[in-house]
């Protein structure tokens, strides 16, 4: 990943001076990415869904990056953490989702914001220490670390759970920036190392302007 400067956003003198923070002085956007329900976690711990419709075709491509682009505007996360494509996935699913994957990741280069990508099995160990864990396991584990619940996020199939991935993935960002936002076991933190993060500087600097 390209290296970056540092984690903050334009305009800003440090993390800790803007008025959009967390107690913790860094500010997260959590990403789940999905043509059809996009889950987004803002800086704020607030979580909600970008659904699309299929009849608009590739249009659909643009409703979502332009709903993420009006979050980094309003939000200025210094740090987007992006559910990486799983490991097996069907050839027309994997276009799909590669498009969007590229017009989010344009709009995070347009706003400077670093990103990191975090797979599936590594995002689900971190949360339980079960990379096979299902949504429920999921959204257990949320309201157990934290109280977080996500009202709507699984259908009566347990299906879903867009939400809950956003809220882990920030979860995610804050933990690796050695920020965390609860107690849970280092065995589940240490999974984070197999993230594909931005420079160890920009973790370090953020680490140093937050505390």
């Amino acid at each position: 990943m390209t290296t970056i400067p540092g984690l903050l956003a334009p305009g800003r003198l440090s993390p800790v001076e803007d008025y959009v923070t967390n107690p913790a002085g860094l500010r997260v956007i959590g990403l789940d990415l999905s043509i059809t329900s996009t889950g987004v976690c803002l800086p704020d711990g607030t979580t909600y869904r970008i659904k699309t419709r299929a009849k608009d075709g590739d249009r659909r491509l643009l409703h979502v990056r332009d709903d993420i682009a009006d979050d980094l505007v309003a939000c200025r996360p210094q740090l987007a953490v992006i559910e990486d494509l799983p490991t097996k996935m069907h050839a027309t699913a994997l276009k799909i989702i590669g498009k969007l994957h590229g017009v989010v990741v344009g709009a995070l280069l347009d706003a400077e914001v670093p990103y990191a990508y975090v797979s599936p099995a590594t995002l689900k160990r971190f949360a339980t220490d079960k990379g096979n864990a299902t949504k429920q396991q999921m959204a257990d584990a949320a309201y157990l670390a934290a109280g977080a619940e996500f009202p709507g996020d699984l259908n009566a199939k347990g299906d879903g759970g867009d939400m809950c991935d956003a809220w882990w993935l920030r979860a995610a960002g804050h933990d690796w920036c050695g920020l965390p936002q609860f107690t849970m076991p280092q065995a589940q933190r240490d999974y984070l190392s197999k993230g594909d993060w931005p420079d160890a500087y920009a973790q370090r600097y953020v680490m140093g302007a937050a505390a």
